[in-house]
């Protein structure tokens, strides 16, 4: 995934890898769990759901939350 960063007036496209991350959007944490994005979508929309990150209406997922998570669960 490319993200773009504006220093000094100068706007470049960075690649982070998803493991370097630590919140990933829906679509990357499907990938990285191989957990359907419907799937995370009613998942994070629990109201105690630990691993779920709100900024404003983008919804983010805490990849360590969501590693201890599925650690602990054996049926989501």
């Amino acid at each position: 995934m490319f993200h773009s960063i504006t220093y000094r007036g100068v706007n470049k496209m960075v690649k982070i890898p998803v493991w370097e991350k630590s919140n990933l959007t829906l679509e990357e944490a499907a990938a990285y769990s191989g957990i359907g994005i419907n799937k995370l979508r009613k998942i994070t929309n629990e109201k105690d759901c630990p691993f779920v990150l709100w900024n404003g209406t983008k919804r983010l997922i805490k990849k360590k939350k969501l590693d201890e998570y599925l650690e602990k669960v054996s049926v989501i």
